[in-house]
């Protein structure tokens, strides 16, 4: 099933290169902001979700602060 991916990293966070393997071996596909280097990236993830912090990861609007595989496994079995 077709999931709406997002996940907001910054180039130095080693759990955010963590959650980008772990969603490409599960054939998830995501689109990926880096929210260093993109302002607009940054204040989206902060107004979504109250916080600034990576790995935000957001699926079909749920969002997931840092790599929690067992949330992401659920949310992507949905």
């Amino acid at each position: 099933m077709a999931r709406d991916v997002t996940v907001y990293t910054t180039s130095t966070c080693p759990h955010c290169s963590h959650v980008k393997e772990f969603l490409s071996q599960k054939g998830v596909r995501f689109k990926e902001f880096n929210v260093a280097d993109d302002e607009r990236a940054r204040d989206e993830m902060v107004r979504k979700t109250g916080r600034m912090a990576v790995p935000t990861i957001i699926v079909d609007g749920h969002v997931v602060v840092g790599f929690n595989r067992s949330e992401l496994e659920k949310l992507l079995m949905q």
